[in-house]
């Protein structure tokens, strides 16, 4: 080829597509082609932003309006960060001030739940399953279920995993047996599993078998000190049973609400007679066994912070304890900030809220989020889990003497699925602030409770809800940068950039 002459292929490419033209102006036009598109290209990695970058750079909200009938929807306009603000009221996010690290945000599965997700179609369990536990989507990502040990009281019928007849015992716990969990429960967490293999659950028992008990009753009693062992051994066998199903415990508690005896199953328990069961029992069983499923203590509510503070306070009992978890049917939820100032070694969990029957989308939206998902990761919870994932349109299955108004986070009529206040809940967390998440600082406010949180992935998440009474402007800061937004009346935001 001669010198400064075409590639032949490029002349022969241009003459089949125009035909013969002086090769020089062909030349031209080649060289005018490759420095736009080399300039183009180099500008669309350094300078030119398309919509698709703009979206990412803001903040997108999602978000229930009962008052408008906007339910946990993404908002079509992305919040865009400027150096402009409106005269509201300014909630500034800060990541250099970091707090605990969340494990999740739930419900607890039933046995009554997973009896009536076990009888739905394998087509309509399978949707409906996805939607609650994976995160793509719509679908609102839970990540943390509790499940009891035996019965609780939402359970069709009382049983635990080593009933015997009157007058018998078992201490070595050669009866203990799993059957009655692999009828429905074992079979649905196996498929929720299938979905997120990451799910986190904690086991609690609402009783130990009748036998170890003062009353030979489900109902009440306490656990004889002969038996302390035995129990010890039940716990082990039940982890152990489970991780043979593939399934692992990574926490349990010692007892649910071991100051109200009144329910059934139930049985109460003493601050002193847990601290002696872990010390004594538990905890040297536990380390027998290589157990490492964390040991969480008290599982009650908010007004008696002095419980889980009498066991913390026992050396010998707190070197086997992560933590304690609490439920608010007393008390308030910022009792839990001085028990982990007390002890700022040791996790705090919230473990347990109910919804009553028939729900109030409203205002059972502001409560929780406000005082749940805001108060409780604010008053350093590592999980918030509401009452039960399930129930049916009459409020059942539950015991005998159980709860018959619990309203479930979703109502199973069939194969018909009905979405509660719950749902709404626990969506606005679960979905964006996933398992490792870390809270972050932000400005607290009567008027706009909100909390923030940075995830794995770097993301920001901010949760707001507006309790002001009326439609609510205002601002997001983060780096010295200003997004303005609003909220109505009893609203929720997740905000994340």
């Amino acid at each position: 080829m001669a010198s400064g002459s075409p590639p032949r292929w490029k002349a022969d490419l241009w003459e089949r597509i125009h035909g013969n033209k002086n090769q020089s102006e062909i030349m031209k036009k080649i060289k005018t082609f490759i420095i736009l598109i080399t300039l183009f290209t180099s500008l669309s990695g350094k300078g030119i932003v398309t919509s698709a970058d703009k979206a990412k750079k803001g903040i997108a909200v999602w978000m229930t309006s009962p008052s408008t009938n906007v339910m946990f929807q993404l908002q079509k306009e992305n919040l865009v960060f400027g150096k402009q603000a409106n005269p509201g009221e300014t909630i500034i996010v800060d990541t250099k001030k970091t707090f605990q690290t969340i494990d999740g945000f739930g419900n607890c599965l039933t046995g009554g739940s997973a009896t009536l997700l076990h009888k739905m179609d394998a087509a309509s369990r399978s949707a409906i399953l996805k939607e609650l536990f994976a995160t793509d989507g719509n679908n609102i990502g839970i990540s943390y279920l509790r499940i009891s040990i035996g019965a609780s009281d939402l359970d069709p019928t009382v049983f635990s995993y080593n009933d015997l007849p009157d007058g018998e015992t078992d201490p070595s716990m050669a009866k203990f047996t799993l059957n009655t969990d692999k009828v429905d429960l074992i079979p649905v967490l196996k498929e929720i599993l299938s979905i997120n293999p990451n799910l986190k659950l904690m086991g609690s028992p609402w009783s130990a078998p009748t036998w170890m008990k003062t009353n030979n009753n489900s109902k009440g009693g306490s656990l004889k000190p002969e038996y302390f062992d035995a129990y010890a051994k039940y716990f082990v066998k039940y982890i152990q049973g489970m991780k043979a199903e593939g399934i692992t415990i990574d926490a349990i508690t010692i007892q649910n609400e071991p100051l109200h005896p009144g329910n059934n199953p139930s049985m109460y328990m003493t601050a002193e007679d847990q601290a002696l069961f872990i010390k004594r029992s538990l905890g040297p069983t536990f380390k027998a066994a290589n157990i490492t499923t964390k040991i969480i203590v008290y599982d009650h509510n908010a007004d008696r912070p002095d419980y889980p503070l009498t066991i913390l306070k026992d050396p010998e009992a707190s070197k086997y304890v992560d933590g304690s978890a609490f439920h608010l049917y007393g008390g308030k939820i910022d009792a839990l900030t001085p028990v982990h100032d007390a002890f700022p070694d040791k996790n705090l969990y919230f473990t347990e809220q109910w919804v009553g029957a028939p729900g109030n989308m409203s205002g059972d939206l502001a409560w929780h989020v406000r005082t749940l998902i805001i108060g409780g990761t604010r008053n350093w919870c590592r999980t918030v889990l509401e009452w039960n994932l399930a129930a049916d349109p009459n409020k059942d299955p539950h015991t005998i003497g159980g709860c018959d108004q619990c309203l479930g986070t979703i109502t199973i009529d069939g194969n018909k699925v009905t979405r509660n206040p719950a749902y709404y809940i626990l969506a606005h967390a679960a979905k964006f602030v996933r398992p490792g998440s870390v809270r972050i600082d932000s400005n607290s406010s009567l008027i706009l409770p909100n909390v923030a949180f940075k995830n794995p992935e770097g993301k920001k998440i901010l949760i707001v809800q507006n309790n002001s009474g009326a439609k609510k402007v205002f601002n997001i800061s983060f780096n010295g940068k200003t997004g303005s937004t609003s909220l109505e009346k009893d609203a929720v935001g997740t905000y994340i950039w």
